[in-house]
């Protein structure tokens, strides 16, 4: 885990903060498939997003701290808080309003962040309203429930739901085709 204190000035973490806002303004201004949508998207995701669909709007507080892999599908409402690295693998399906944090306060010290890394692995699936917490890994072919609370890591084939999320189920690996 990594401590981000506050109150000790950092302008490079400050300017990106304010690039990532404008661009995400941006981006959720432009038309929808749009070559300025494209270029806000491009300019935003610095890691890239290898030819993966993001839909508009979004929020990434901090969008250098985040790599998408390759044929990803981010739907609407999306939202990344990354003082944190944040890892999303290929294939991945992400729905509807969700949310990726990868920091939280310090319970006594408020100003002290403490920030632990997100992944998400190759082919998860994401339903709606889920809430991915600091530290969390979701594995291959994991799939979280809608309006789930992630508070602990997700095996392979994993199926979890609730607030907190638990295993309701393991998927069968042999029904999957490998691409």
């Amino acid at each position: 885990m990594d401590i981000i204190d506050q109150r000790i000035k950092d302008e490079k973490r400050k300017e990106e903060m304010i690039r990532s806002e404008i661009l995400c303004h941006k981006f959720n201004m432009a038309i929808p498939y749009s070559s300025e949508a494209k270029k806000y998207l491009d300019e935003l995701l610095v890691n890239g997003y290898n030819n993966s669909t993001i839909k508009a709007p979004i929020y990434i507080n901090r969008a250098n701290n985040i790599y998408i892999g390759k044929n990803c599908s981010i739907q609407p409402y999306f939202k990344a808080m990354t003082s944190g690295k944040i890892y999303i693998g290929n294939n991945v399906m992400i729905a509807m309003n969700v949310s990726l944090i990868s920091n939280n306060h310090n319970l006594y010290d408020r100003l002290l962040l403490e920030v632990k890394p997100v992944k998400i692995l190759d082919n998860a699936w994401i339903g709606a309203g889920a809430i991915i917490l600091p530290g969390v890994t979701i594995g291959k072919y994991a799939v979280v429930g809608a309006g789930s609370v992630v508070t602990k890591d997700v095996l392979d084939y994993e199926v979890v739901a609730g607030n907190p999320a638990k295993v309701i189920k393991t998927l069968d690996k042999e029904k999957f085709k490998e691409a």
